[in-house]
């Protein structure tokens, strides 16, 4: 199972959110590619990146923090986070990204998400966000009628290959992620699935690899602390 260590961006700095709450926020660094490189120190191949002001807003105003995380860090990285037109695919793949993540887009706009898993494949992923069991949209702010299996299963049908679930209600939280829930998707899709939300010690990792998920994502559990990155990508390597 592959570990990818997170980075939420926020006006240019390394942050995280309660339950995605945008105003329980706690700024970790102003300087997201120094974070980034740590990650690479402690033997990380991969980098999971979200832009929440995109997220909420559709811009992509740390596009230019995004471009430093991937150059001077050298990791593979995949980026979510207000990515809604073909425009902003590009830009981000132009700029060395491995990977970038459909959120609101998938849900509301099936024809721009049809035609990007046409045109760049595995280069898209989706990231399905739960809230209550519904898909939740715009930075985690509202919530679609669409629910979790429901929609993954129109995405296999669709042709993604990626996709990246997050138990909202376990994000920053520290309480453990949602076993089931990713149990239940392994068993369920043919898809790489990466958990995310909640992976908050060693156990985790070695559960979800045992299921024989594509990844994990690890985020506050690695700022507090409460994880160590070098022993979670060995649990991951030794489980899987």
């Amino acid at each position: 199972m592959n570990i990818f260590p997170a980075i939420d961006l926020i006006d240019g700095c390394a942050v995280r959110l309660f339950k995605g709450d945008y105003g329980k926020k706690t700024v970790y660094s102003d300087d997201p590619a120094k974070v980034a490189e740590g990650f690479r120190a402690a033997g990380a191949e991969y980098i999971h990146i979200v832009d929440l002001d995109g997220a909420r807003d559709g811009s992509n105003a740390n596009i230019e923090t995004v471009r430093r995380i991937v150059s001077e860090s050298g990791l593979k990285a995949e980026i979510g986070g207000g990515i809604r037109t073909k425009e902003a695919i590009e830009k981000y793949l132009d700029l060395g990204v491995m990977r970038v993540i459909l959120g609101t887009a998938a849900v509301t706009d099936e024809e721009f998400l049809v035609s990007s898993v046409r045109e760049y494949g595995d280069k898209v992923a989706v990231g399905v966000d739960i809230k209550d069991g519904l898909v939740a949209i715009k930075g985690w702010t509202e919530t679609s009628k669409l629910g979790c299996f429901e929609f993954c299963e129109k995405l296999e049908k669709l042709g993604v290959s990626t996709v990246i679930c997050t138990d909202i209600s376990k994000d920053g939280v520290m309480s453990g992620t949602n076993i089931e829930l990713y149990r239940q998707l392994s068993e369920k899709f043919s898809m790489d699935i990466v958990a995310s939300g909640g992976v908050s010690s060693i156990e985790n990792v070695r559960t979800l690899a045992s299921m024989n998920m594509y990844g994990a994502i690890l985020g506050k559990a690695l700022y507090t602390g409460a994880v160590d990155l070098s022993e979670a990508i060995k649990a991951a390597e030794v489980s899987a």
